[in-house]
């Protein structure tokens, strides 16, 4: 017969290969055009073929472009050889879709949601192995210092020509852990790189209703995302004079092994008659500018300027329970616990005249204070 001398076809095409392309010679022994025989294309994929003398072709287009990753690995059809319409070989059509890099990596959504890690267990994070994608923690956290963190993940081709990449945002929420014990309020830091609560001493006096400075007894939870409920007791009181409402603070209810102590100090006070007073209302002092970080203010003489009150309940008038301070506080001086003023002297300019306008001197046990002026005059260097 004219169809004899056909055989299965395989070939291969590349992905977005051009309308036309050609695929694969046809082998039977007579012309396809002529009579009488007729070959036709069928099967799942036969729209993707057309014939062309003796050859098939890539039946694509501007709208509809040959994709791997679409249409899959391979094309399958049959190609069919009749004479005088009689059906008399059929063969199969194979073409493999050669991938082609067209495509950009794209992070799986899945693997990029939101995270909530505890800070018990976390680490600052890394990619373990650089071409697993596994992220992995590295370094502790901290949920009272950061609560919410962003990773910017990258993913890039690593040997092709055209080296495409992708760029996603990997959130993790910090949650809280149960790490922190509770402390004293006010918080009084030790330093500013070391975030760590010195609990203080409250203080008050028992000539009235007890008023404890610096504020009321309280404590909480140094983990601010659990925030604890806590209880109060006092942990040693000789003779047994006071008592305190456990709703009020300090064993940790669910963690009795966090917890926080901190000292109250009660102090009975002597009859108090008469309010600290200075002996003046205004100091007059003087200092040298200089390139000196500090330096002492002096007075007339060239003697050191102290600033001291007296207390008419003392025989002699000195308190030792006074202390100083100025108000408002200056950037260029400061007052010593003793009265002594001190200035900022690389700061300072020759004929300059500063007033500070309130050196207190406050009793520390009854709380009264009294107030004088400071006058400063600012000399330059050889100055009398």
């Amino acid at each position: 017969g004219l169809c004899r001398g056909g055989s299965d076809i395989f070939a291969s095409v590349r992905e977005n290969s051009p309308k036309g392309q050609f695929i694969s010679n046809i082998s039977i022994g007579t012309d396809p055009g002529a009579r009488p025989v007729r070959l036709c294309l069928t099967g799942r994929n036969a729209d993707w073929f057309y014939l062309e003398g003796r050859s098939i072709r890539l039946n694509s287009s501007a709208s509809r472009v040959l994709d791997r990753e679409v249409h899959g690995s391979v094309l399958k059809a049959e190609l069919t050889c009749y004479e005088h319409d009689v059906m008399q070989i059929q063969n199969r059509i194979l073409v493999e879709i050669l991938n082609v890099n067209d495509n950009k990596p794209v992070f799986l959504q899945e693997s990029i949601q939101p995270l909530s890690i505890s800070e018990a267990d976390t680490w600052f994070f890394r990619i373990d192995v650089p071409n697993s994608g596994e992220v992995v923690l590295n370094k502790p956290l901290d949920f009272e210092s950061r609560t919410c963190l962003q990773l910017v993940l990258w993913a890039e081709e690593w040997n092709t020509v055209e080296r495409f990449n992708v760029s996603a945002v990997l959130t993790i929420n910090v949650q809280d852990g149960d790490d922190q014990y509770p402390h004293f309020l006010p918080c009084m830091l030790v330093s500013q790189s070391f975030p760590v609560c010195m609990n203080p001493v409250y203080t008050a006096n028992i000539d009235k209703v007890l008023e404890f400075s610096p504020g009321p007894i309280k404590a909480q939870d140094g983990d601010r995302g659990i925030n604890c409920p806590l209880t109060y007791s006092i942990l040693s009181d000789e003779g047994g004079r006071f008592v305190i409402d456990n709703r009020t603070g300090e064993l940790q209810v669910d963690d009795p092994l966090k917890y926080s102590v901190a000292t109250v100090l009660v102090r009975v006070l002597g009859e108090n008659m008469f309010p600290p007073v200075f002996n003046r209302t205004t100091f007059k002092g003087f200092i040298i500018q200089n390139s000196s970080p500090a330096s002492i203010v002096s007075t007339y003489g060239n003697q050191v300027l102290q600033v001291q009150a007296l207390d008419p309940d003392f025989s002699d008038g000195l308190n030792q329970n006074i202390r100083y301070f100025l108000l408002p506080p200056s950037g260029l001086y400061q007052v010593t616990q003793e009265g002594v003023l001190i200035g900022r002297t690389d700061q300072l300019q020759a004929f300059d005249r500063h007033v500070l306008q309130q050196v207190v001197a406050r009793d520390e046990e009854s709380g009264e204070e009294a107030s004088a002026l400071v006058d400063v005059e600012v000399l330059q260097r050889g100055q009398a």
